[in-house]
């Protein structure tokens, strides 16, 4: 369902809302001259990325028939509102199913890969007239997406994919749930195939929740593999994961897949902040005191990392993400302070460079510095976006002080992912099923 804005993200979070409870058959068959007249019990409504899951009472489930008629009849529209800028589909044939990646390979093929979160990688030719994919790899055999923010979250291509077809993914599975990071093979007979039997897992988490998964995975300038991941979920880290260096969950990884070492199918950077392992830290953990780091990025001409960490009750925040850093989770919520409320301990804390309340949104969707030719007007700025709101910031940040954010365009969409193809144009994935990408306004 796509609509536009009456009055803010509220409006559109039920739409989305309606919709979610319709697909679970809720609403007609209680309200039937032959339905119990006893009332259901309450309903989780399975929200999309990421860690937005409501319950619906049974009073509030009888009345919300009328309410999602009214605002269908009245919000049934689909546009955006731009400034400057104008979001269109980058492939208007192709729609996918919930798209939480989309990445390329860097061999110079202009070819995009998009991943949906049941279990699939599409790849296709980057053009606006495409008019199919193929099926670059189906592992939804061993992908577990029972959960709202489980499933297949991240692809990353190695740096000489070129030449050794190698590729990583980060997916959930179950029994016992947990986060798996694995490396296939392309098929060397066919670019556009990849082998499903070449699996070789190089990393398991146990997720003691199904939500704040992380799922993001990318390889640094430096030639590392970076892994994000959440603190294990529930709500406000039960565990204290967060906080917790003994614990990979709640951090950003760097490992090193090329030398494997200690017995482990990889190795571990020297100059990783705790490398040595002291005190029992997980030699693996590059950054810490993250919530859910769903989308990080590096910016090909700083080699700065940006990280968006989806927030708790009240805040969303984007990470400047640096070495040995403590980012604060579940001390402090962006800025402010989280358990206790007040007077927390900040020393040692490293804050966002930026962040935004309820008035914006719920759930960020980090993206990256626009390093295209497109939108020249992107130039240089971070862009992010809040899933619930459909907002769309483009930042700018100089170093050593908060970011300048503005508000690029206030969008119906759901936008669950960014991604970059071969000549740094940025592609926003959106829950309606399309990839769109930037366009200066008129141009068509």
């Amino acid at each position: 369902m796509r609509t536009v804005t009456l009055e803010g993200w509220a409006i559109r979070s039920t739409l989305f809302y309606c919709g979610a409870y319709l697909a679970q058959g809720a609403g007609p068959k209680h309200l039937s001259g032959t339905a119990s007249k006893t009332l259901p019990p309450p309903i989780a409504i399975r929200l999309p990325n990421p860690s937005r899951t409501i319950m619906v009472a049974p009073a509030t489930r009888m009345l919300i028939l009328p309410v999602c008629a009214i605002l269908s009849l009245c919000c049934a529209s689909a546009g955006v509102e731009p400034s400057g800028l104008t979001l269109e589909p980058a492939f208007p044939s192709l729609e996918f199913t919930r798209p939480v990646d989309l990445q390329h390979p860097g061999d110079g093929s202009d070819r995009i890969f998009i991943v949906e979160q049941a279990g699939i990688i599409h790849v296709l030719e980057n053009r606006p007239d495409v008019t199919d994919t193929e099926v670059f790899l189906d592992i939804r055999d061993r992908v577990n997406d029972q959960g709202n923010e489980e499933g297949l979250l991240g692809l990353a291509f190695h740096p000489d994919f070129e030449e050794n077809g190698y590729f990583y993914v980060d997916y959930t599975a179950a029994n016992p749930r947990r986060t798996v990071i694995a490396r296939y093979r392309v098929d060397p007979a066919d670019p556009n195939q990849a082998d499903p039997e070449s699996e070789t897992v190089l990393l398991e988490v146990d997720q003691p929740y199904s939500n704040h998964n992380g799922g993001q995975i990318a390889f640094g300038p430096d030639g590392f593999l970076y892994i994000a991941l959440g603190d294990g979920g529930s709500g406000g880290d039960p565990q204290g994961n967060g906080q917790n260096l003994a614990s990979l969950l709640g951090s950003i990884l760097r490992i090193d897949v090329d030398n494997p070492s200690n017995g482990r199918l990889y190795g571990i950077p020297s100059d990783n902040p705790f490398a040595d392992g002291a005190g029992g830290a997980r030699p693996e953990i590059y950054a810490y005191g993250l919530r859910n780091p769903w989308r990080f990025s590096f910016d090909p001409e700083t080699n700065r990392l940006w990280a968006a960490d989806v927030g708790q009750n009240l805040y969303e925040e984007v990470d400047i993400i640096q070495k040995g850093q403590n980012y604060g989770w579940n001390i402090m919520e962006a800025s402010h302070c989280f358990k206790p409320r007040e007077g927390c301990e900040r020393t040692g804390l490293t804050l966002p460079v930026w962040e935004y309340g309820r008035e914006d949104g719920g759930s960020i969707t980090g993206g990256y510095v626009y390093r295209g030719s497109r939108a020249p007007q992107l130039a240089g700025k971070y862009l992010v976006a809040d899933f619930t709101s459909g907002k769309i910031w483009a930042l700018q940040y100089s170093g050593g002080q908060a970011a300048q954010a503005e508000l690029l365009m206030d969008t119906n969409l759901n936008i669950a992912s960014f991604g970059v193809d071969q000549n740094g144009e940025q592609y926003v994935l959106a829950f309606d099923g399309n990839v769109y990408h930037f366009t200066p306004t008129g141009e068509h």
